[in-house]
């Protein structure tokens, strides 16, 4: 079945085996060559709190998240952002204006979460709702059950710091605005994103066309 979002035309793949699984948006393929060489990207790269309205093309949305954690080593299921002990316990919720959805960088693709667009609740700041994407960065605590309290907390902010870097890396070398942010209002977006008590939100970031050309 084919569903025309913002994202483009996509097929949607329902599960089977329940009619209350989330249905599935397969993204392309991404491409994972080109971009602007490492040394230009860190001397451009910039935190932008103005944004377009404009969407992401599907292709843009699908290099930006394999960016973010995605698989780079297939056979061995290692991700583009290092995890300490390969938890890979940071989860990438995609917000748009379609809604909330759960990127699975194992299939490539965005599972949906939440059918309302909650843009606003990712944080403080004015432009979030209407900014095409806001990512909200999850810490699944179940995935380091092994480690002290203040070990989960410490690991888990770096290994969100990794995946925030690569965004701006990212963004940089395409031409995107974005801006990591942490003022958010955890209990109300984890509420409203139906997280349990085991997923811990760090932090959020804006992703865009910036709103003036540079």
């Amino acid at each position: 079945m084919e569903l025309t979002t913002w994202l483009g035309t996509l097929m949607i793949v329902m599960a089977s085996s329940s009619a209350a699984e989330s249905p599935t948006i397969m993204l392309p393929p991404p491409q994972t060559s080109g971009g602007k060489p490492l040394m230009q990207a860190l001397s451009e790269r910039r935190s932008t709190r103005e944004f377009s309205r404009q969407a992401l093309p599907a292709q843009t949305l699908s290099n930006l998240l394999w960016a973010a954690a995605g698989v780079n080593r297939a056979e061995a299921g290692k991700r583009t952002a290092p995890s300490a002990r390969d938890w890979q316990e940071i989860d990438i919720y995609v917000t748009t204006a379609d809604g909330a959805y759960l990127y699975d960088p194992v299939a490539h693709a965005l599972r949906l979460m939440v059918a309302r667009d909650v843009r606003a609740l990712t944080g403080v700041q004015d432009f979030l709702a209407e900014a095409p994407v806001n990512l909200v960065y999850v810490a699944n605590l179940q995935r380091m059950s092994d480690a002290a309290q203040e070990q989960q907390e410490f690991y888990a902010a770096t290994d969100t710091g990794f995946i925030a870097q690569n965004v701006y890396l990212f963004c940089t070398s395409e031409g995107l605005a974005t801006v990591v942010r942490g003022s958010v209002e955890r209990d109300v977006l984890a509420k409203a994103l139906g997280l349990a008590a085991h997923q811990r939100i760090t932090l959020a970031q804006t992703v865009g066309f910036p709103a003036h050309a540079p």
